[in-house]
């Protein structure tokens, strides 16, 4: 006889369950239904997803009742059944969960979906309806999984805690691990939570076991709580016209005991995880004892600044001089283009300090990301403006078809041309539910092909629409290449495409891997445009295991990661610089075209390597152009 889930929490760290929607996902359901009715119209599909991680070992289940309240299965037509489909979620697991395992059922966050502006009534009458059809199917406990706000979150506690004694599981999921998105400090948060009758509080989904870790280190040690974790497998990523996922399951049972050594006592997987991901963090919790309580994990910290970064797919585009666009530059001599990316908040300052010594540095462009991953930052127009007329250098901006239909599209250009903003790199851009806005629309008129055929018809002087624009615009386009896959013919068959859609140049994901840059250069020689090889130096060891497992288009050789292991502040970033000195070594042999990253914005990295270019090239550390400056005759290689 298994002891009750309370007991269980305290004695060992028991292992969770994986996804289902994305798993569902992966398995060949279609999106864009509701998976909950899955429940009663697909029964034994669900029951078998909940045998195969209980096959794997986990000792708890989730109920396939995320979304399943009044509101949201109106969208579907679904509301009359809310009771029924919450009902059925429990029982199909607790009939794979057989005496072994525990059934949470499953809440997840209303104002995380489609419904943002549903009212506290509201709110209160569809989580009444929900936790007391699962409590009355007889669910072990309750997960309210993914919340974003504590007042939603502590309106769901409430509610759980009036209708039963079942043990309660908060879990939130956050952009910044320090604080909720209403803005309340985590650990105030926590302490509410607890007050109001929680059993275990921790986090879900937003991010991979890196990000996940971090936020569960800035639970107070003296909360006395059990923890909870439920990583996503990385960052998500198109890949063949699907959504795909980095982490793979090893990488989760590397990070099994870190979670539990720091008081996690339910570990398992969100978004992307799969049975095979449950495996591995069984394996790596077979037989581990946690300490007495979650109050006595090490008191450590990781350092939010250096911990994630926000590498993505190269940039180009901006004005420079008059005499020569970023192509001209590149066909003569080793040429630098440096990303900076915009704030998350309203403050510039480190920014454009940044752009200033960059520009000293002789950085040849800076390239500005057009909210990368789907998160929220400044705009690149507006930062693209301010470097261009304050600093003087280059701005190159990123275009993402993500989040504007064809008119807004068409209007953006029309105001970088304005702006003799005129160097650009079109992007397809992360899936909006991915970010700190979940609940806004991906638009997707365009693809990356399409954006750069309709930017290459504005400098024929017609607008999307046909219709004559009086004027032509001048626009350098830019095309992402992630080299970093497992077939690079095929990599190479798609950027073909992209060349022949109208691409001046190509851009690549951050290569650390000798032998691939001189396998790149073989491999593209024949396409024409000049490539800007990608390097973006490491920060610290944490850093290059989050950019290696969760990051998509980003692979770490085995010696990289090595040399990087356990490093940390000065010392990390310093083998990090070397380590990119040495890919720039060969780099700089087979491509003029050099493409740094400045991860966290650490500008004085990116600083020292664009000298380094600089000096090995043979110009002047202030080069300005004069006539005292040495002539190398550069060709692209």
């Amino acid at each position: 006889m298994k002891p009750d889930l309370r007991t269980a929490l305290t004695q060992r760290t028991l292992v969770g369950d994986g996804a289902m929607g994305t798993y569902l996902y992966q398995l060949g359901f279609p999106i864009g239904v509701a998976f909950e009715e899955y429940n009663l119209i697909k029964p034994d599909t669900i029951e078998e997803v909940h045998r195969r991680y209980i096959a794997a070992g986990a000792d708890v289940l989730e109920t396939n009742t995320f979304a399943a309240q009044h509101g949201n299965l109106a969208r579907f037509g679904l509301e009359r059944q809310t009771a029924d489909i919450n009902a059925a979620g429990v029982a199909l697991a607790r009939r794979a969960a057989g005496e072994s395992a525990y059934v949470l059922g499953t809440v997840g966050a209303i104002r995380a979906g489609q419904r943002k502006n549903a009212r506290t009534a509201e709110i209160t009458r569809d989580y009444e309806e929900q936790i007391g059809a699962l409590i009355g199917a007889g669910a072990d406990g309750i997960l309210l999984e993914t919340f974003f706000e504590l007042e939603e979150l502590s309106i769901a506690l409430r509610i759980a805690r009036r209708l039963g004694d079942l043990p309660v599981i908060c879990q939130f999921a956050v952009d910044d691990p320090a604080v909720t998105r209403d803005g309340v400090p985590m650990g105030e948060a926590f302490k509410r939570l607890k007050d109001e009758g929680a059993d275990v509080v921790g986090f879900n989904c937003r991010s991979g076991p890196n990000g996940i870790l971090r936020a569960v280190l800035n639970i107070p040690l003296d909360l006395g709580l059990p923890l909870s974790a439920f990583p996503n497998a990385g960052l998500p990523d198109y890949e063949d016209g699907k959504v795909v996922y980095s982490a793979s399951p090893a990488y989760f049972g590397e990070n099994a005991r870190k979670f539990a050594d720091n008081g996690v006592r339910l570990f398992g997987g969100c978004c992307g995880t799969t049975p095979e991901h449950v495996r591995a963090i069984a394996e790596a919790l077979r037989g581990y004892t946690p300490a007495p309580a979650a109050s006595d994990r090490p008191a450590t910290s990781a350092d939010a600044s250096d911990a994630m970064p926000r590498p993505r797919v190269p940039g180009t585009g901006g004005r420079g001089d008059a005499e020569a666009n970023i192509v001209d530059l590149v066909r003569q001599r080793h040429t630098v283009i440096v990303e900076l990316d915009p704030p998350k908040d309203l403050d510039i300052g480190r920014f454009m300090a940044g752009a200033e010594a960059l520009k000293e540095a002789q950085a040849d462009a800076l390239t500005m990301a057009d909210n990368s991953l789907a998160v929220t930052r400044m705009s690149n127009m507006a930062l693209g403006a301010l470097v261009q007329e304050r600093v003087g250098i280059r701005p190159l901006v990123h275009i993402a078809c993500r989040d504007r239909n064809l008119i807004g599209t068409q209007s953006h250009m029309m105001g970088f041309d304005a702006l003799g903003i005129d160097h650009v790199l079109a992007v397809t851009g992360d899936p909006a539910k991915y970010g700190d806005l979940p609940s806004s629309s991906s638009v997707y008129d365009l693809t990356s092909f399409e954006i750069i055929k309709m930017i290459k018809q504005l400098n024929e002087g017609v607008a999307f629409s046909g219709r004559a624009l009086k004027q032509k615009a001048k626009f350098v386009i830019g095309a992402a290449f992630n080299p970093n896959v497992k077939h690079l013919d095929k990599a190479v068959q798609r950027l073909e495409k992209k060349v022949a859609a109208g691409a001046d140049y190509i851009m690549t994901q951050p290569v650390y891997d000798a032998e691939l840059i001189e396998r790149i250069a073989e491999s593209t020689k024949h396409l024409g445009v000049p490539i800007f090889l990608g390097i973006f130096p490491l920060a610290n060891g944490r850093n290059a295991e989050y950019l290696h497992n969760e990051v998509p288009g980003i692979q770490l050789s085995d010696a990289v990661r090595e040399r990087m292991h356990g490093l940390e502040g000065a010392e990390g970033r310093a083998e990090g610089i070397a380590i990119a000195k040495e890919l720039l070594d060969t780099a700089m042999k087979h491509f003029n075209g050099i493409y740094l990253m400045t991860p966290f914005l650490h500008y004085e990295m990116t600083v020292e390597l664009t000298r380094y270019v600089k000096e090995r090239s043979g110009i002047h550390a202030n080069n300005c152009g004069c006539a005292s400056c040495p002539t190398t005759d550069y060709q692209v290689k």
